[in-house]
């Protein structure tokens, strides 16, 4: 019979070796399946985004703001609130729109007048209201986006943008359905305006006795539909 040679044994040594290469992968594989299952950058990228951004935050109008620095007779001001902002809607530095800008054609602007008819002694009142018939979207109403005009006829008696001063942005949220109005009304004084006569103490005064004139308004580069008659008498 031919003798066989007995198999060695693996030295401490090697069963070390392998023992350590087995923990090694071990590690790897069960690393690897952490890393698909908890997906810690998924975590820290939602972590991130749930933190609230104050410049994202967007400013909801609830009135106009009222042109100011309207000269009347004698270089005083009259019917504007120096300095008006819209209630609850302070604009915020940086802040990010966060819906699209509003379409004309879903913006109905309305000149409004105090009355209908105005005695010698009385003084117009002017407003802006506009009503969005669309989605949720942004609007410049500050007072550089403003305009009051009256007419007679063919001829332009006064803008409120002739002597305006310090105009300013200003770009809200007007909300599906929401109607806004100016925050107060904006007097004229009956006077012819021209840019470089804001001061003079005697500008032409509009004919009264029953004569016909026409207000119009713009606001967020939306024109009114319709101009609003009234008689000064």
């Amino acid at each position: 019979m031919t003798g066989t040679t007995p198999r060695r044994r693996p030295s401490p040594a090697v069963y070390r070796r392998r023992r350590l290469v087995l923990l090694i992968a071990l590690l790897v594989i069960a690393g690897v399946v952490w890393l698909l299952i908890a997906q810690p950058w998924a975590v820290a990228a939602t972590d991130s985004s749930d933190k609230p951004d104050p410049g994202q935050q967007q400013n909801t109008a609830e009135s106009l703001p009222v042109p100011s620095g309207q000269a009347t007779t004698g270089g005083t001001e009259t019917g504007a609130v120096e300095g008006a902002v819209v209630e609850g809607a302070t604009p915020t530095p940086g802040a990010t729109p966060t819906a699209l800008p509003c379409v004309a054609s879903e913006i109905t602007v309305e000149a409004v007048t105090s009355a209908d008819t105005y005695a010698g002694d009385q003084n117009p009142q002017f407003s802006i209201s506009l009503t969005n018939n669309g989605a949720d979207c942004t609007l410049n109403v500050g007072t550089t986006a403003q305009s009051f005009t009256v007419t007679s006829g063919d001829d332009v008696w006064w803008r409120s943008t002739d002597c305006q001063s310090e105009p300013s942005d200003m770009v809200v949220l007007i909300a599906a359905g929401q109607t806004v109005s100016s925050a107060a009304p904006l007097t004229w004084d009956r006077t012819r305006s021209a840019v470089g006569t804001c001061a003079d103490g005697n500008r032409p005064l509009a004919p009264g006795g029953g004569a016909s004139y026409h207000l119009s308004v713009e606001i967020g580069g939306i024109a009114s539909t319709e101009p609003k008659q009234f008689l000064l008498y």
